[in-house]
């Protein structure tokens, strides 16, 4: 008798069902104000638009991870944790518990952002431990010059999942140039002295003098991280200046925070560490761009400055103010991160 090979593919395993986890005491669903949410939120839509069915999960510690996972009417088959907030005994016990899951930390912070938090430190160096003695655990980073440090410095491998950020539009709105009297500058995000936010405000400070303009200063404030300094600095340099407003801002949910954004006319977020910068990316979905330092390094090269030099800044800020495509070429400067990222994602996924 003849014998006939079969062509039909060989089974490679489940569909990948993806959960994205982030810590967030109010619990809300999917729409929230943490920015570890908003970015959990854009990284799954991403992934969905590449075919990948992905869900996010606000939880509150692993017991939660436990929980959602006895009652989740799909078995998941990877659960990304963003940053490194877990006792690793606690994750451990997960891990080694459900072993058919594949399970990964994302530390959330570049280098310098990580001396506000020694306990993840303390965290993400228990995982690269736990991570030689487990079969489905890997430790990762969302900034390639975090994961190149610890492969370097720890020689242990560190896998890039990188964020994402969803764009509804393949093409970039084109803005007119701003022209006028008035001028709205935001610096929103973390009240964090890592963020340099003096600088940017001493380099609006400059821009409102030598453009002959009144100037509005957004920050975001209500959750205030590191005590009150930046805040009262900020007051200290611009209060009683005729052509200068400090425009305190409450922390908006999300969907609101697009609105408050596509109504500047510029942002600034010159900050000495990142490892993303959600805050950049939304002014560029919005096609509205940003002053940023060389630490956002997916930025277009032109919104860079000198992150100590506010009259660099404002030479920075007055050149994309005046630039016609400026924050089109921001849009697409996301495109391509999201292209590089998505394919990280990928290859993990599907390894």
């Amino acid at each position: 008798m003849r014998q006939t090979i079969s062509t039909a593919p060989i089974p490679c395993g489940p569909r990948p069902f993806v959960i994205l986890c982030y810590k967030n005491f109010p619990v809300a669903h999917h729409v929230s104000h943490i920015g570890l949410g908003v970015s959990a939120l854009n990284t799954a839509k991403v992934l969905r638009s590449k075919g990948i069915n992905a869900d996010v999960w606000a939880i509150l510690g692993a017991k939660t991870i436990a929980d959602r996972i006895k009652t989740s009417p799909i078995r998941p088959t990877h659960i990304v944790i963003g940053a490194p907030w877990i006792p690793t005994l606690d994750l451990q016990v997960l891990v080694f518990g459900h072993p058919d899951i594949e399970f990964s930390v994302v530390c959330h912070s570049n280098v310098g952002f990580l001396q506000n938090d020694p306990q993840a430190i303390t965290n993400f160096r228990q995982d690269l431990a736990l991570e030689q003695g487990a079969l489905n655990f890997r430790a990762a980073g969302n900034s390639q010059r975090l994961c190149s440090w610890i492969e370097s410095a720890y020689e242990r491998p560190c896998l890039w999942l990188p964020n994402l950020y969803f764009l509804d539009r393949q093409d970039p709105v084109y803005r007119r140039p701003w022209n006028g009297s008035f001028l709205r500058i935001g610096a929103f995000g973390a009240v964090r002295a890592l963020k340099n936010l003096t600088s940017a405000a001493a380099a609006a400070l400059k821009l409102a003098e030598g453009l002959h303009v009144q100037l509005e200063f957004h920050i975001s404030v209500g959750r205030v991280e590191g005590g009150t300094t930046v805040v009262r600095a900020l007051r200290a340099m611009l209060e009683n200046v005729p052509c200068v407003s400090l425009v305190e801002d409450p922390w908006f949910q999300w969907p609101q925070f697009r609105q408050v954004i596509r109504s500047m006319d510029l942002l600034m977020q010159p900050s000495y560490t990142e490892s993303f910068n959600m805050v950049t990316a939304d002014g560029a979905a919005e096609s509205i761009p940003s002053v940023v330092s060389d630490a956002i390094d997916w930025a277009p090269n032109d919104w860079k400055a000198d992150v100590d030099d506010a009259l660099d800044i404002a030479k920075t800020a007055q050149y994309l103010l005046h630039h016609m495509h400026a924050g089109a070429e921001g849009f697409r400067a996301l495109q391509k991160h999201n292209r590089d990222g998505a394919r990280a994602w990928m290859e993990y996924l599907e390894s």
